[in-house]
């Protein structure tokens, strides 16, 4: 009997279960309790929106758990909301486990009836009952399950309590909802005209949730549905649409999407009263006592920019000794193989393409790893949403979310993982804005450039105030820009959203290790092979063509000066370093073979790019030689003080920078404020390669990531023409 038993478990299928829920509702946590670490994480097909899946056996069944977008509502307002409907539409999953809020009940079930009315097999889990018991909110979950038609259990997903239970219901799952709300005499009249009427007119593929769902959504100015059934129907039931809603607002006073979901919470709300019991009085708790301090008017933004100035400090100080670490092993490993391959193209390929373009993505992890772990502690303790609640007014202004606010900030150490950061805005026109903007944030790597230009061209008591003003520059155009690309390029609603205040709580470290993991994998996996090509071309550019006119005599030239300064050391030995004749022949020879270096880059492909651009540059005070050192920034921003360094021929001595300073000095095309000039350029043009790569992930669009390259160019150059020409008629 057993193994007939066992039999059948095999024989039978693999169950697919949706998770849904509120943001903030234990989703994700109920995620990794289920799935554990047996899950793939990826992006829904061509969209951006993180797509989580897991599988498991219980019981001798397979369990495939795929984690959809947190939303509040299957309005398409968002993305992530149009994935969620889609999802249980067209992939028809066996169970929706939709988990809600005990604590904030009313909230969360207008998703649950959203998803009811879906006609989806939903089994709803009332999470941290603890919570709620702990405030005397007590929640009869049988009477809830009758009065909606779907199970109910009670769970604390974060301690793992009632999940027998839940996957007791799974592996039997609730047939699909019959839930019906009642919207009132006009609202229900218009939607059983709208049903009639597309009855009346069959289509091939109707709706899959059914004709009076279509009804409602036509109602509700879903622009995807209209265009769906459009598409179905006709314009003829878009115009009885208009028709009875026009009617319905002339006579109630209000349009019929509100009215919809008035009607909505209406239910809500008596259904609350039929299951809920309250304490008379609600007790004041550790959350509110919290609160009045953490989000006060006064001080809650001094607290946040501590908290934002803590994580910023984790992630770019904590991290310098694994990246000190990373760089060795890879300077280690270059070595390696530039002792077994030798001074061939092979060799520089492995060492300066592979090995530095793996190593230069690679280090970046240890700041990935960090950031995504205070991150993740910030939300899962709860004051995430307290940051975007206190510089929610600000970011408004600028038509954006509260959240846009924390990768602006992250990008001051590195625009990479501030890209990254803007996973935590739901909406997407909002993430892309804030894409965009992110690399006008003066990250570390252009510091090197800034110092050394303020420092050359400018008094020691002036320089600081000139680089702090390059830093705010870059603040303002990003306010600018922010602005401009929400209201023009990308306007439209702002998508509706409730600022919930979930309550503190205790995070496990289980979710706060897989939060991070899980972000810091696809960042090394994605965007690493993406940096690992680019780099590879810059490779090619700088190295090719490998010869360059008058090559063999510069080179016969310095094997004279090596042989010279070789014979000089034979004869005087020891003393040879106090020699000065020893010191004026080995400096030749360094000066020649730096010149051999330059030279070959001035022939290199990157050298020919530069001296095409030199007509485009001449009108912002720039040469070709300022424009190879721009084009070698496009791998990494400090990297254009280092070319600067080979084509101006200064040696790798401890006082190199200020041989580069009285190089740039002494160059007719420099001056104060050809200086200033390439600062703003450095801060304005496009990000370098890893900011680029990451642009193209997170965006997942060609479109965008080259409207930020364009943008970024004209950007540049027009404010750089401005400033230089405007300089020079004022004397400068």
């Amino acid at each position: 009997m057993d193994k007939a038993n066992n039999s059948l478990h095999e024989k039978a299928p693999a169950l697919t279960v949706a998770i849904a829920g509120n943001p903030n509702a234990g989703k994700t946590t109920l995620f990794n309790a289920l799935s554990g670490a047996r899950q793939h994480v990826g992006n829904w097909p061509g969209v951006t929106v993180e797509k989580k899946e897991g599988g498991f056996e219980y019981q001798g069944r397979s369990i495939h758990i795929v984690d959809l977008p947190g939303t509040y509502s299957l309005t398409a307002y968002s993305m992530e909301e149009v994935i969620a409907r889609d999802y249980i539409l067209t992939e028809s999953p066996d169970v929706v486990v939709n988990i809600v809020d005990a604590s904030n009940l009313e909230r969360n079930l207008y998703l649950t009836v959203q998803l009811l009315e879906l006609g989806a097999p939903v089994i709803i889990v009332l999470n941290m009952v603890d919570v709620a018991e702990a405030r005397n909110i007590l929640i009869d979950h049988e009477q809830l399950g009758v009065l909606m038609g779907v199970p109910v259990v009670p769970m604390v997903a974060r301690t793992g309590k009632g999940k027998a239970e839940l996957m007791s219901a799974v592996l039997d799952p609730p047939p699909p909802s019959q839930l019906r709300v009642n919207y009132g005499r006009d609202l229900e009249n218009a939607i059983e005209k709208m049903r009639q009427f597309m009855e009346s007119h069959p289509a091939d593929k109707p709706p899959r949730a059914g004709l009076r769902h279509a009804a409602v959504k036509l109602l509700e100015n879903d622009a995807v549905y209209e265009k769906k059934i459009r598409e179905l129907y006709g314009g003829d039931i878009m115009d009885l649409r208009d028709r009875h809603a026009a009617r319905i607002e002339q006579r109630l006073a209000d349009d019929t999407e509100t009215l919809l979901v008035d009607r909505r919470y209406g239910y809500i709300s008596g259904l609350i009263r039929e299951v809920v019991s309250r304490p008379a009085i609600d007790k004041r708790t550790m959350t509110d006592n919290i609160d009045a301090v953490l989000t006060h008017r006064v001080l809650g933004l001094p607290f946040f920019i501590f908290a934002m100035w803590a994580t910023f400090q984790l992630t770019f100080s904590l991290g310098i000794l694994p990246m000190k670490w990373l760089d060795m092993f890879f300077g280690w490993m270059g070595a390696q193989f530039s002792a077994l391959l030798g001074d061939t193209l092979l060799g520089s390929l492995i060492v300066d393409g592979v090995i530095g373009g793996v190593g230069g993505v690679l280090s970046f992890m240890p700041n990935i790893m960090i950031l995504f772990l205070a991150i993740a502690m910030l939300e899962d303790t709860g004051y995430m949403a307290r940051a975007a609640f206190i510089m929610d007014k600000v970011m408004h202004k600028l038509h954006l979310h509260g959240k846009s606010f924390i990768p602006l900030l992250v990008g001051f150490g590195c625009s990479v993982p501030a890209i990254m950061a803007t996973r935590t805005l739901e909406n997407r026109k909002d993430r892309i804005v804030t894409i965009l903007v992110t690399p006008l944030m003066s990250c570390g790597a252009r510091l090197p450039v800034y110092v050394l230009l303020a420092g050359a061209f400018f008094s020691h008591g002036s320089a600081g105030n000139v680089i702090f003003s390059v830093y705010i520059i870059g603040i303002l155009f990003a306010i600018l820009l922010a602005r401009l690309f929400r209201t023009k390029l990308l306007k439209g609603d702002t998508t509706p959203f409730v600022m919930e205040l979930p309550p503190y709580r205790m995070p496990t470290f289980k979710s706060v290790v897989l939060h991070m993991w899980e972000r810091a994998w696809m960042y090394m996996k994605k965007a690493g092979t993406t940096l690992l090509g680019i780099a590879i071309i810059m490779w090619a550019l700088i190295t090719f063509p490998t010869t360059f006119p008058g090559q063999s005599r510069m080179e016969r030239d310095l094997e004279q000066r090596n042989a010279a300064v070789a014979q000089r050391a034979q004869t005087l030995g020891a003393a040879s370093g106090a020699d000065a004749q020893y010191r004026q022949l080995l400096k030749a020879a360094s000066e020649q073979e730096r010149a051999i270096s330059s030279e070959h880059l001035r022939h290199s492909y990157a050298g020919y790019v530069g001296r095409f651009l030199e007509p485009a540059l001449r009108p912002i005070g720039f040469d070709w030689k300022t424009g190879i050192a721009l084009i070698s920034g496009f791998a990494a921003k400090e990297v254009i003080v280092s070319t600067m360094g080979i084509i101006y021929s200064v040696g790798e001595s401890s006082d190199s920078t200020d041989e580069l300073a009285d190089a740039l000095r002494a160059d007719p095309i420099f001056s104060p404020l050809t200086a200033y000039v390439l600062m703003l350029f450095t801060l304005l043009t496009i990000p370098c390669m890893a900011t680029v790569a990451v642009i193209l992930r997170e965006t997942g669009s060609w479109k965008w990531t080259a409207f930020s390259l364009g943008y970024h160019t004209v950007l540049a150059w027009t404010v750089c023409f401005v400033v230089y020409q405007g300089g020079r008629l004022l004397g400068l």
